[in-house]
């Protein structure tokens, strides 16, 4: 299928974009991802990997345009991670005969 990316045409076939991704371990997923086989890689690695460009010449959204209409099944953002709370704070700290601190 023939696709424009980073305003430059490429003819990719599901199968090749199979076969160029499965030597590649996937990197940790921040943004939009795809599944390939069993494995879930962030659209801008498949980019990379797929048009030998760099990841800054071309958008996620173009990716994600390009691999859906191959036929893979991409992901939007993962939701970010609930904040920790902070530790709870302690009583004030005392001297040893037992008074506060006094400032």
């Amino acid at each position: 299928m023939r696709c424009v990316i980073a305003r430059f045409p490429f003819d990719l076939i599901k199968s090749e974009v199979e076969q160029s991704m499965s030597g590649i371990s996937p990197e940790p997923v921040t943004g939009v991802s795809v599944s390939i086989g069993r494995r879930v890689y962030p659209v801008m690695q498949v980019g990379e990997v797929i048009t030998k460009q760099d990841r800054r010449d071309f958008t996620s959204g173009e990716m994600r345009r390009a691999l859906t209409r191959l036929g893979f099944t991409c992901h939007d953002a993962p939701p970010p991670a609930p904040a920790t709370p902070a530790p709870a704070t302690s009583a004030p700290a005392t001297r040893a005969d037992g008074d506060a601190w006094r400032w």
